[in-house]
């Protein structure tokens, strides 16, 4: 199965359809992830906790996340993708329907934290399957284009969630992530072929991703930029609520422009990344993030402003995490599944830390500061990057 498949796609641009089954599952895993922020004053609001305390299941989730996605690689190694998938967003299904029902915070954050067991493996090894289905002149193309699921949760899911939860609360929104799990599922099933089980990883694997400087600075690069990000875009929907007045369809609003740029974004890397190397498009997408931070007080005071700010933001956000992916595969592909893992670890642990930070900040009155801590660490992500690149070239 898995020859055959290489084979179609060595003599086809097309993408195989497993892809698409792949990517939609992406969709859903985002919009479960991202479902917290879209949500988080409704949340705070109807169980009565504080904002930094309501964004603590953003920092427990993203922990989880983080240790899980190593950890779970090497545990489901030599099952079969098509049944792991296809298990993972069933889990999702049934652990975000049991949150829609939680009675305080109290319940709520252990089920949150079981929850997001399902992103932990899903999206590290829907990426750790692409070079078994296509060759490796598409595998940037299919990873990015995989990918590309975060980018339209960001457009549709996120908006979505804010909207839902202003008009019906945040348990429908979590209720509606339960029956796209479901539809997921059913998808990924019948599309994905059976038999495709990427090596199992070894000590001596893992030992050759951990002492690789290429690697680990390019993963390093993907915790600072996730981390930089989400001091901030934790927080969004409260910091808009402050410092605009936004209520739900204004939030709604917002995340939709935020979201249509950052598909633009992913969608304009899927098609150039292969042209103009992964290095290039990660350091191109960073300088995006980098500018609206920089730009970030001159829109504090007009909904329209604060829209054009968001634009370079968006256009970087999604995007990067897609050619960071290509990047670490075409480094070395033979170490795809530890790599892609530690990428999706550094990706989460560095949205704990960024959400823990923001919270601190917001505690101690500190919002409007939020995006210069953001940019500090970003220029770091950068020059991170540009070292990451030399050493790749000297290895």
């Amino acid at each position: 199965m898995t020859t055959t498949l290489s084979t179609t796609g060595a003599s086809s641009a097309a993408l195989p359809r497993a892809l698409w089954a792949l990517m939609v599952g992406n969709f859903v895993i985002g919009t479960g992830v991202m479902v917290v922020p879209g949500t988080l004053n409704d949340i705070s609001a109807s169980l009565g906790v504080s904002i930094p305390q309501a964004g603590q299941l953003i920092t427990a989730a993203a922990i989880l996340m983080g240790l899980g996605a190593p950890a779970f690689a090497t545990l489901v190694a030599g099952w079969d993708r098509r049944r792991l998938l296809t298990l993972s967003l069933l889990w999702y299904a049934a652990l975000m329907g049991i949150c829609a029902l939680a009675p305080t915070y109290g319940a709520l954050l252990p089920l949150r934290v079981l929850a997001v067991i399902s992103p932990a493996i899903f999206t590290p090894q829907a990426a750790a399957c692409v070079g078994l289905l296509v060759p490796p002149a598409q595998r940037g193309r299919a990873i990015t284009f995989v990918f590309l699921g975060w980018s339209v949760a960001s457009v549709m899911g996120m908006p979505l969630s804010a909207w839902i939860g202003n008009e019906l609360g945040w348990r429908w929104a979590f209720g509606l992530v339960a029956l796209m799990s479901l539809g997921s599922a059913a998808w990924v099933w019948r599309d994905m072929p059976d038999g495709i089980k990427p090596a199992a990883l070894s000590r001596q694997a893992w030992g050759r991703a951990l002492s690789s400087p290429a690697l680990m600075m390019a993963v390093g690069v993907t915790l600072l930029s996730a981390f930089g990000q989400f001091t901030l875009f934790s927080y969004l929907a409260p910091y808009f609520a402050q410092t605009l007045g936004a209520g739900g369809s204004a939030l709604a609003t917002m995340f939709l422009w935020f979201g249509a740029f950052g598909l633009v974004g992913n969608v304009v890397v899927t098609r150039f990344i292969d042209r103009i190397g992964a290095p290039a498009a990660v350091l191109i997408t960073l300088g995006f993030i980098a500018l609206s931070l920089l730009l970030w007080p001159l829109g504090r005071h007009a909904f329209w402003a604060m829209g054009l700010v968001v634009i370079p933001w968006a256009l970087g956000c999604f995007s990067c995490n897609s050619a960071q992916q290509a990047r670490l595969v075409h480094i070395s592909p033979e170490l795809a599944s530890a790599t892609v893992a530690l990428n999706t670890s550094a990706m989460y642990g560095g949205q704990a830390l960024g959400a823990a930070l923001g919270g601190v900040m917001i505690a101690q009155g500190q919002m409007l500061r939020l995006h210069e801590v953001g940019l500090a660490v970003m220029l770091l992500a950068m020059g991170l990057s540009l070292w990451a690149e030399r050493a790749q070239k000297r290895s």
